[in-house]
């Protein structure tokens, strides 16, 4: 039979040991990662079945690393935090998450909620594994490593651009509103700049778009929001893993 993958991202080294010992003992392959630019390799690298995330991370926040991840893969994430305000919890589940578990817990319950996600992730068939790579018109798209290309040219976007496309992407085929992005890319605090949204989707329209005035890809719905239009998926498979971004590459697409 074989092991389920689970991603621990924590940064105290004693908590991911407890609980990768407890893990290991229920039958499970675990991955471990310490900040959020490990998490991002091991995402990439081990195409995890399921991620355990902290949020107070020494690099990031965790709900950063978790806006990145659902840009491509459908694992549950389950949040362990020492952050019990709601609007946190709150936060995290906008972010992507599926669970939120604070700390101190019980490790029978964290098995115990494990178990249920990896569960339900069996019964739909996801296996915490996605095709990563997309292509509209002369456009393809890695979500797994970050990396646009148009023509066969590297594109630079940043963060948020790239957050913004993958929100796109995610909903292919419907019309996403202006506060779904908002949520979905800068977080509860924007859900009312619909400026935002607009000022980086024009920017998009310059960098993919071959004539970004008369847009065939980034489509606008007046007064709704934008879909994504004329996309096509790439040729890779649910078992083949991304590759890993280099250090240097990651850095760069990582910037601001």
């Amino acid at each position: 039979m074989t092991r389920q993958r689970i991603l621990l991202v924590e940064d105290e080294g004693d908590i991911r040991h407890f609980i990768r010992v407890a893990l290991e003992r229920e039958g499970m392959t675990v991955f471990e990662a310490a900040n959020a630019w490990e998490a991002r390799i091991a995402a990439a690298s081990r195409q995890p079945q399921l991620v355990i995330m902290d949020l107070g991370l020494p690099d990031g926040d965790g709900k950063d690393v978790i806006r990145d991840l659902r840009g491509w893969s459908s694992a549950p994430v389950l949040v362990l935090s020492a952050r019990e305000h709601e609007q946190e919890k709150v936060a995290a589940l906008e972010a992507g998450a599926d669970d939120y578990l604070a700390k101190p817990f019980g490790v029978p319950e964290l098995l115990a909620r494990v178990r249920a996600h990896l569960r339900r992730a069996n019964l739909i068939g996801m296996g915490g594994a996605t095709l990563s790579i997309v292509r509209f018109g002369d456009v393809q798209v890695d979500l797994a490593t970050y990396e646009v290309s148009r023509n066969g040219a590297p594109v630079h976007l940043t963060p948020i651009e790239f957050r913004l496309l993958a929100a796109l992407i995610r909903g292919y085929g419907k019309v996403i509103t202006y506060r779904q992005l908002l949520l979905d890319v800068w977080g509860p605090g924007y859900s009312d700049r619909p400026h935002y949204a607009r000022v980086y989707m024009n920017n998009l329209r310059q960098k993919l778009e071959e004539d970004p005035a008369r847009p065939r890809h980034l489509v606008t719905e007046l007064q709704v929001g934008y879909r994504l239009a004329g996309i096509c998926r790439g040729e890779a498979t649910l078992s083949a893993a991304p590759p890993v971004p280099s250090e240097r590459g990651l850095e760069t697409r990582y910037q601001a």
